[in-house]
């Protein structure tokens, strides 16, 4: 038998009550979320269940993308984060490619390239380059809304704008408020990883803290720009970890309504320095990672109604599993990714609206193309992308394929 998401018996009394309080619009508490993560037996199937039917209940069953280009303009970065295989430094040079910095000339051509074959979103992330400051980011979006004046960009993660007010000797409502007059529309919910210091202190020690990336958060969600919300899971941290990063995000979404979407990244541990020490686990289980699908859209409704599941990460099969297990979008075509192909991801750069929608109807949903905001995309002429690898519909995963990744 297939292993997916499936009408169950029920789920164990318990699990029951959590559920239904969830659905209801509760919030639930750590160890209620806890709970959730711990699902086995009968009880697995019947969550994923559960998760699915408030997905097409709060959002219905279309399975939303939007055509973007990422552009990582620098892999140069003064920091030290032991999950990251994409930074360059001194001690990074036995990971893969050579250091790498895109000018704002090359930033502008690529978004206007990225435009003319159907793009309306760009991504804008690096590293934090050691001649960087807050001008930089500044002359960034303003030669790509030169360039393309229609564009949504969608840049910087809450650490970029953070060293961005600093070098600017600038208070963060002050320099948020220059970039989106600039033309920056909505943040990047990354350099979240794990929202808990005690986490952080191991894998990123010298970032930002949990307080500073909810303050930065809080400060562009009061300037008008919206942003997602990202966690990186499946290395060093405990299903307790993974419950205080949903109830930091959904307290703060509750304060401000300002997150778009919540993306589940799951660990890529091939090239990740802690990995190749043997200091983290090798990513989490294919049942971790449907089920923080799952638990997200319980825990965070009704305040955050999209859950992306990224068929970088989770590949082709593994995203059609998230779709039948609480999500509901599909994120982008991206047309470059550097970030987790450095890390040693295997699942591909770009994949085209066809394929995307062909993975829609493969598990029998409706397919449509929104923006950045989630509305619905005005159609545009698209230039074809190659398919990521295993992109074969429809999809099916045994249940010896599922124990392979467990």
């Amino acid at each position: 038998a297939a292993w997916r998401p499936a009408r169950a018996q029920g789920l164990s009394p318990g699990l029951r009550s959590t559920v239904e309080r969830a659905v209801a619009g509760e919030a639930l508490d750590e160890s209620a979320i806890v709970a959730l993560f711990n699902a086995e037996g009968e009880d697995l199937p019947a969550l994923l269940d559960a998760a699915d039917r408030l997905r097409a209940a709060t959002v219905g069953d279309g399975v939303s993308y939007v055509v973007n280009r990422n552009i990582n303009y620098t892999n140069i970065c003064g920091y030290r984060c032991s999950f990251c295989a994409f930074a360059k430094g001194r001690a990074t040079q036995d990971l893969r490619g050579p250091a790498y910095l895109i000018d704002t000339a090359e930033i502008a051509r690529r978004s206007l390239e990225a435009w003319t074959r159907g793009a309306t979103e760009v991504c804008l992330q690096g590293g934090i380059h050691p001649e960087f400051t807050g001008q930089t980011y500044l002359d960034i979006v303003t030669a790509v809304k030169e360039a393309v004046p229609g564009i949504h960009v969608h840049a910087f993660s809450p650490l970029e704008v953070l060293h961005g007010a600093r070098t600017l000797g600038l208070p963060l409502p002050e320099y948020l408020r220059r970039l989106r007059d600039a033309g920056l529309s909505t943040l990047p919910g990354t350099a979240a990883e794990i929202l808990d210091d005690e986490v952080r202190a191991r894998i990123c020690p010298d970032k930002l803290s949990t307080a500073e990336w909810l303050d930065v958060m809080r400060h562009a969600h009061e300037a008008g720009l919206r942003s997602t919300a990202t966690i990186m899971f499946g290395h060093v941290e405990r299903p307790e970890h993974w419950a205080r990063h949903l109830l930091r995000l959904r307290a703060l979404q509750a304060e401000t309504g300002g997150f778009t979407e919540f993306v589940p990244l799951p660990f890529v541990h091939m090239e990740a320095p802690m990995a190749r020490r043997g200091a983290s686990r090798l990513g989490p289980t294919l049942r971790e990672a449907v089920l923080m699908h799952a638990v997200a859209r319980l825990a965070l409704h009704p305040l955050i109604s999209n859950v992306q599941t990224s068929w970088v990460k989770m590949g082709a099969a593994g995203a059609a599993l998230c779709l039948q297990s609480g999500a509901n979008d599909l994120g982008g075509v991206l047309m470059n990714e550097s970030i987790t192909r450095a890390a040693g991801g295997v699942h591909g750069q770009a994949f085209s609206v066809e394929a995307l929608e062909a993975l829609a109807h493969g598990i029998d949903r409706p397919a449509w193309q929104r923006t950045t905001l989630y509305q619905r995309a005005l159609a545009r002429p698209t230039i074809a992308t190659p398919a990521c690898p295993g992109a074969h519909f429809p999809i099916h995963i045994t249940t010896a394929e599922a124990a392979a990744h467990a």
